[in-house]
């Protein structure tokens, strides 16, 4: 089983006052940062924070899998 491998998954929130897309990729740039080998991200939620009737952030929530290599 040497080509075996184990993920661990966890939950990231980005947010952007651009884009639904630049808020994803701002939290894989940022977990990037600590975490080795990432996989996959997968957005499970968009939404926006309004003030004064006006769009002011994208937030999206992406769960991202990287390689585990815990014990």
């Amino acid at each position: 089983m040497a080509d075996s491998s184990v993920y661990k998954i966890i939950e990231l929130i980005g947010t952007s006052e651009v884009s639904w897309e630049e808020a994803a990729t701002l939290a894989v740039n940022r977990a990037s940062k600590t975490l080795k080998d990432l996989r996959i991200a997968e957005v499970t939620q968009m939404d926006l924070k309004i003030e004064d009737g006006k769009v002011a952030a994208f937030r999206c929530r992406i769960r991202l899998s990287f390689k585990y290599l815990g014990e």
